[in-house]
């Protein structure tokens, strides 16, 4: 990790250092590519971000020999969740009978888990990260995306060119390079947005995470140790109503649907600086690549927090494009054959966990636009309670997913002083 300029040329060029990039930078470097990460931020340190790390993400990097190194990570696991209503809980998901190593989910800071993974990553001379450089257009040539331009957001220099073989978008749901390459993208709009906040824990507490759901709204509650992280969903675009009633309207909705909180909602809800906001976006690429460039995670496909499944997906896109694109980078030659087997390797789980998201927010949210939306527990959560394969089976979607990816990559870290792969620095000058 350095906070030095950019090399000229590289293989492999990621922009952005969320769960995909971070996770395809490690798997590149251990593979002996040379690979530059850049990323605009100077730190991880961004609250209110997904930390559910989920058992598909535990297998991979047991199969990375990190699974001791995580496990020392501050975290809670679980192993059940359950929705609270007026009427008494009803369970949404049960992970102790989940087939394979791992049954339950972990609850973990993203930039801890950031940090480990570019930690690990930073052991082989093929990985360098630099922070504070934002993507700002591509090099193009011939039709072929042959690398990035960039600037450094702490304004120290001009902007500068790097050269890579492959040039991988990794940089979310608002991705500048996909921005930039003119991409296509398909939206399936959402119902409702999602405001973030913490909450101090006390004795008394419910025991793991939770959902209450009151009428026409969900309160999700993630247990995080010495806090929870809660989510007040609302219908899409009436944020801007909601704060001009005033921070106290927050603090009455959340108050009346937990009463157990007490006092500590006035004390942490000070103001809506106490709080973080996400636009619920649910779409997808049509195509995924263009000759030299890849998308991979949100860049690629916005999830919806239902499920908690996006760390996850993009965990699994990082493995499948490493399986995929490691023998045509060692030779030197990535062809858009080459991309889009990775898009065909992980578009069927990306259709799929979308389908199973936007059938859910119908359910619990209705659709985008409607004036009332759903009161009560929605029948297909009920018949969860009562048909426990059908529990089964919504827990291994949650947990596992469609399509589980697995490293055939080495699993440690190259030495330094590697050799240079075709197509690295010394090839594309």
């Amino acid at each position: 990790m350095t906070t030095q300029n950019p090399p000229a040329t590289s293989t492999v060029c990621i922009a952005g250092c969320g769960p995909a990039g971070a996770m395809l930078g490690l798997l590149l470097a251990r593979a002996g590519i040379d690979v530059v990460v850049l990323e605009r931020h100077a730190d991880f340190l961004r609250d209110f971000r997904g930390d559910t790390v989920h058992a598909s993400t535990m297998q991979v990097l047991a199969e990375l020999d990190l699974l001791e190194g995580f496990e020392e990570l501050p975290q809670q696991r679980t192993t059940t969740i359950t929705l609270m209503t007026d009427d008494g809980s009803v369970p949404l998901g049960d992970f102790t009978r989940l087939p394979g190593r791992f049954q339950c989910l972990s609850m973990v800071p993203q930039y801890e888990f950031l940090d480990f993974l570019t930690t690990e990553a930073a052991r082989s001379s093929c990985f360098a990260l630099h922070r504070r450089v934002e993507v700002v257009g591509l090099i193009e040539e011939d039709g072929t995306v042959a690398g990035v331009r960039y600037r450094r957001t702490d304004g120290d220099g001009p902007e500068g060119e790097l050269r890579a073989l492959l040039t991988v978008a990794a940089d979310g749901r608002h991705s500048a390079v996909r921005r930039a390459a003119g991409m296509s993208v398909i939206e399936f709009g959402a119902p409702l947005d999602v405001l973030w906040y913490r909450l101090p824990k006390s004795p008394g507490d419910p025991e793991a995470s939770f959902a209450r759901l009151v009428p026409g709204r969900l309160l999700p509650m993630i247990d995080r140790g010495s806090y929870w992280q809660g989510a007040y969903t609302m219908p899409k675009g009436t944020v801007a109503s909601l704060r001009a009633a005033g921070i106290e309207a927050l603090r009455t909705d959340v108050r009346r649907a937990m009463p157990f909180l007490g006092d500590r909602v006035g004390t942490a809800l000070r103001s809506w600086d106490d709080t973080g906001f996400l636009e619920v976006r649910v779409n997808r690429l049509r195509r995924w690549y263009r000759p030299g460039l890849l998308c991979i995670g949100d860049a690629a496909h916005a999830m919806s927090p239902v499920a908690g499944v996006g760390i996850n997906l993009a965990i699994q896109d990082a493995v499948a494009a490493a399986n995929a694109l490691v023998p045509p980078l060692r030779r030197g030659a990535v062809t858009p054959r080459d991309l889009r087997r990775v898009q065909r390797r992980r578009d069927l789980p990306t259709r799929v966990t979308q389908l199973v998201q936007r059938g859910v927010q119908r359910q619990m949210f209705g659709a985008a636009g409607d004036p009332v939306p759903p009161r009560g527990v929605p029948v297909p959560v009920r018949l969860l309670s009562r048909m426990p394969p059908l529990l089964r089976l919504f827990s291994r979607f949650m947990a596992i997913g469609i399509r589980n990816e697995h490293v055939a990559l080495p699993t440690h870290a190259m030495p330094a002083g590697h050799a240079t792969v075709p197509g690295s620095a010394s090839g594309l000058r």
